[in-house]
């Protein structure tokens, strides 16, 4: 009798797919990719279970068609975490599944990972190019503390570097890649402070076994060495680590350094900035490797020896993901960690509330390091400059015009930070008011004056910039509030002699982060203007200066974690000034000086903050003393939208202590010409919160008609 072999498929059906198993394919493991025929299209699933009967009568099963043996079967633990997350997220597991694997290889093409590594030679190691080819000797550094793959070389666009060093005899491509060695450090691990070391004292015990640590430190004091040290203590039992960090920009720079200070160890990177080739061949790489570092999707990468977790900036919220399956990869990390009896490693500055709390009742345990790392390196200074009686000229106050000007002449480093790229938050109009809206969101569109194109930052249309006014014909038409775009030509202006580098999504790709950190290191740069991009991970010794600029919105936004956010942004840059010997200030131009925000953060006192937040957050039944769960719901209509979210609530199990809200527009009420709605269901307990959606979610599916499209979010952070 014929087995029968249970898929996962990427479909939004929450259920597996039988399928007969013809005997010349053999035996098939669990986790293994197969191709198997779904409606009149081939698909690739994930085999799961076999049995020997079928729901499904005999004559309406189909046969597998293949087993793709090029590339290996998904680990159990893998295949229990995707479990996990299609239990806790309520979403369908092959989704889940086919939604881990890098694109390259959840497709039927034959994959075959054949990359040549660039390895230096022995004259590379002594030599010393021009100090003019700065890219070649970056790369040739890079090569002296471990071979780099080609695919490697492609994204970081070193091709023609690669091509000199080899043409030089500084370096040569080997076809298989290079034998760890173990070679000693060409980064000396700095000694450790007594801080540091009191906290080893209690990690390090603690590596065997399951358990949730939070190193709250404040900026630069030396969470990454931390990290290091227990990285180091791991490889040396021959266990692996596993590394995530919230952005791509952080990678290149983060793995130059682990490099360094493990030569000869398998170091894996995973981003989406990586091509799908890189992202495959580094995937299949890693449970081979030593250390992986990437983003959130990293945290499903199969690691059969793993040993340890770190999520560095755990509070950030890039580690949620916000469509799809909606996952908080730090969850994620803290569940994988309990499945493998690994310990877990979050670190931040600005802790999240949920993280903190966690750590205050005793359930995570709490490592704090409260000084910087360089003993002369103190926290900056930090001052307000008051809006409501100091004027501002195109963004900028006459003190913080001052302070750069003084920066500059003592030849140190500023960085004006803007959370807003572009050149204007919008174009408007001042005879009619007119003011450039998204056609198809509730949003506006934000002038970018070097393409000349006004664009949505939410759906991502453009249109060119208007001669004219369209509603009045004016054609004096007017920048309206400012962006990085604009900050840097008034910048310019002001100051001329000072060489400014802008740093926003506009002007940075991952790989430009290694030469950016060359050129601000080796004083090529005085200013900095940038976005959040610049807010965290970036350690410049001559940087003494962080301007602050238009950060009251979100003193009176709607959002309850609007101030928790901007707390922790304002901390973390904040603390990119004065980190070295130098001492550090920073201003913050506000219209609320007297904000309570504003006095604990000028005496870095997030746990002062925190408290108070969560005092106020007990009272209120918000997280983390309350578990919340978001439906939403896009339609073409907002009266369809609510409807559907309407008949969603009529269909709530009645399920003691849990609440579930009215629907209400989304505050983002239209994005991509879509009307969007939404519908909060809290509760205090946990268990009593998955019940209900679990009993809920089927009631979802059979409303009819379909007028929307719906989906679950658990534990959301945005609304």
């Amino acid at each position: 009798m014929p087995s029968i072999l249970q898929v996962a498929l990427d479909t939004p059906l929450y259920r597996l797919f039988d399928y007969r198993l013809p005997a010349q394919l053999g035996p098939v493991q669990p986790g293994s990719l197969v191709e198997v025929p779904f409606g009149r299209t081939l698909q690739i699933g994930v085999a799961l279970e076999r049995q020997h009967d079928s729901a499904i009568v005999a004559g309406k099963l189909r046969d597998v068609i293949r087993v793709l043996d090029d590339r290996p079967a998904l680990s159990p633990d893998i295949l229990r975490l995707a479990q996990f997350c299609a239990d806790y997220y309520h979403y369908p597991l092959g989704a889940i599944l086919l939604a881990t694997l890098p694109p390259r290889l959840r497709n039927a093409t034959p994959f075959a990972a054949d990359t040549p590594w660039l390895v230096v030679t022995e004259a590379g190691q002594a030599a010393e190019p021009p100090t003019r080819a700065r890219a070649q000797r970056a790369l040739l550094d890079a090569l002296r503390a471990a071979p780099l793959a080609r695919a490697t070389l492609r994204e970081q666009k070193q091709g023609r570097h690669a091509a000199a060093l080899v043409a030089a005899g500084w370096a040569e491509w080997l076809r298989l890649p290079p034998v760890v060695d173990h070679a000693p450090p060409t980064q000396a691990a700095p000694a450790a402070t007594a801080e540091q070391q009191a906290a080893l004292d209690r990690l390090l015990p603690a590596l065997g076994q399951f358990g949730v640590h939070l190193i709250h430190g404040v900026t630069g004091s030396g969470k990454t060495e931390l990290y290091l040290r227990l990285i180091d203590a791991v490889l040396a039992a021959g266990r692996q680590a596993l590394v995530l960090i919230p952005e791509i920009a952080l990678t290149p720079q983060l793995e130059q350094h682990f490099r360094r200070r493990f030569p000869g160890r398998r170091i894996a990177a995973l981003h989406s900035g990586l091509s799908e080739t890189a992202r495959a061949e580094n995937w299949l790489a890693a449970p081979t490797g030593d250390i992986l570092l990437g983003t959130r999707l990293s945290v499903f990468t199969p690691l059969p020896r793993l040993g340890l977790i770190v999520v560095d900036e755990e509070h950030d919220a890039s580690f949620k993901q916000q469509d799809g399956l909606r996952y908080s990869a730090r969850d994620v990390a803290i569940a994988r960690g309990k499945q493998s009896n690994v310990p877990v490693v979050l670190g931040s500055a600005t802790p999240s509330l949920e993280t903190y709390a966690q750590a205050v009742n005793g359930r995570y345990q709490l490592v704090e390091l409260k000084q910087r790392a360089i003993s002369q390196a103190q926290l900056p200074d930090i001052e307000l400059v008051d809006l409501k009686h100091i004027p501002v000229d195109n963004g900028l106050t006459r003190p913080a015009l001052q302070a750069l000007t003084d920066t500059l002449a003592r030849g140190e480093q500023s960085l004006v930070f803007l959370n807003r790229r572009g050149y204007a938050p919008a174009l408007y109009c001042p005879s009619c008011a007119w003011v450039s809206p998204c056609p198809r969101c509730s949003a506006r569109l934000v002038l970018h004056r070097t393409s000349h194109r006004l664009k949505c930052h939410h759906c991502g249309f453009e249109t060119r910039i208007p001669p004219e006014c369209p509603s009045c014909g004016n054609p004096d038409l007017k920048a309206l509030g400012q962006g990085t775009q604009r900050l840097e030509e008034t910048l310019a202006a002001f100051l001329p002699a000072a060489r400014i580098r802008r740093i926003d999504r506009d002007t940075m790709r991952p790989r430009a982060w290694a030469e950016l950190g060359e050129a601000v290191h080796s004083g090529e740069i005085d200013i900095l203007v940038g976005t959040q991009m610049l807010a965290k991970g970036h350690d410049f010794p001559n940087m003494t200066l962080a301007l602050i600029l238009d950060t009251d919105g979100a003193l009176y936004s709607p959002d309850f974690r609007a101030t928790e956010r901007l707390f922790a942004q304002l901390m973390q840059v904040a603390g990119r000034a004065g980190r070295a010997d130098k001492p550090g200030r920073v201003l913050i131009q506000t219209a609320f000086p007297d904000h309570p925000l504003f006095r604990y953060l000028q005496r870095h006192d997030y746990a002062g903050y925190a408290h108070t937040l969560l005092a106020e957050r007990k009272q209120l039944d918000l997280p983390p003393f309350t578990r919340q769960v978001l439906l939403r719901a896009e339609a073409t209509t907002m009266d369809a939208a609510l409807a559907f979210l309407q008949h969603a609530a009529a269909r709530a199990p009645d399920t003691a202590g849990v609440s579930v809200f009215g629907a209400t527009p989304a505050p983002m009420a239209r994005v991509a010409n879509l009307e969007r709605a939404q519908l909060l269901i809290q509760s205090a307990q946990r268990l009593a919160l998955q019940a209900f959606v679990r009993d809920w979610r089927p009631q979802l599916d059979s409303i009819k008609p379909r007028i929307a499209r719906w989906s679950l979010d658990v534990d959301p952070l945005v609304f």
